[in-house]
């Protein structure tokens, strides 16, 4: 299977190890990664910065046994140091040590895309893609993907070895990548892959008390989700809801039918806890926007709009997408 025939929903699985809170019971987590199969879903997203290879552990515990059922994406270069903490390491043999524990954890001989989390741009951009192309050479991963990069070390990469997918933050509120990756991506025939297209929960207009977010949730972290400039945000939610209300769908299907209707080349991969919130999500492929709404849509909620930048220094120094 390749990531153009999968469906245009996928499952970012992170949530479900690592980042907003304390994770799921076990059980739970096995039980929503079987349901999201028999859904439909056919596209598994993970790392191994999530839950420090907890995540990828939990991929393989729980649906290895159903590996044929779907595509496999994983990641390396952002890990755990001696230290037990997150580290950014893009060389060649730590790619390829990182990649072979990963295989092991996921209980699988292959991982269908392989991306470079993010660029080390201490390391030689071409040494990290020449180790991702020995991978592939040796049959261990099927493709190569990169996250968080701009179109020009896109193009690096792609002199390199073809890269098949790039992912980045991309919703409704965040739209670096329409600068310039997006349409990179069109030229190179590169899938585009959308996470967080939700904007971490904000555009399900669920949570309405940043105050109830536990004390190791990620979005503590990140200046749209302060005491002071989330208020403001959600504000601008306004349209998303009356556009959900008019076609009798979720804000967040209406959030997800925006990011797939941008451009024919893109996927998305929400994450979430909640079968429920899982079953909405696959079914947002069925949600279409008249162009008025989309563009209704599109000048309401955007970089310009929205108070706070997504990421704070210290995130932001890993990241080398394109900025406003």
């Amino acid at each position: 299977m390749k990531l153009n025939e999968t469906a245009r929903i996928g499952l970012g699985c992170m949530n479900l190890s690592h980042a907003y809170g304390t994770p799921p019971p076990e059980q739970d987590a096995v039980a929503l990664l079987n349901r999201a199969l028999d859904i439909g879903y056919n596209h598994f997203d993970t790392a191994a910065l999530y839950g420090f290879g907890a995540n990828e552990s939990l991929i393989g515990k729980a649906v290895s046994h159903r590996r044929d059922e779907f595509f496999l994406a994983s990641k390396c270069v952002l890990v755990p140091d001696d230290a037990g903490k997150r580290s950014l390491d893009g060389r060649p043999e730590t790619i390829k040590k990182t990649c072979d524990a990963a295989l092991k954890r996921l209980s699988t001989d292959y991982i269908d895309l392989y991306y470079l989390h993010r660029y080390d741009k201490n390391v030689p951009l071409e040494d990290s893609m020449g180790a991702m192309a020995d991978l592939v050479s040796a049959g261990k991963i099927g493709a190569v993907g990169l996250s968080e990069v701009s179109a020009e070390t896109l193009a690096r990469a792609h002199a390199v070895h073809p890269i098949a997918a790039v992912q980045t933050e991309f919703s409704l509120w965040t739209r670096n990548a329409d600068i310039a990756v997006i349409d990179k991506c069109r030229e190179l025939g590169t899938t585009f892959v959308a996470f967080s297209p939700v904007a971490r929960g904000y555009l399900c207009g669920t949570l309405t008390d940043v105050n109830s977010l536990g004390e190791r949730d990620l979005r503590r972290t990140m200046p749209r989700f302060s005491a002071e400039n989330y208020p403001k945000n959600l504000e601008l939610l306004t349209p998303l809801q009356e556009v959900a209300e008019e076609l009798n769908a979720t804000m967040a299907q209406v959030a997800l039918a925006w990011v797939l209707q941008r451009d024919a080349h893109i996927v998305a991969i929400p994450g979430t806890t909640r079968l429920s919130h899982l079953q909405d999500n696959f079914e947002a492929t069925g949600v279409t926007l008249s162009d008025l709404q989309w563009q209704r849509l599109d000048k309401a909620i955007n970089d310009q709009q929205v108070y706070g930048r997504r990421y704070n220094d210290a995130a932001q120094a890993d990241i080398d997408t394109e900025n406003f």
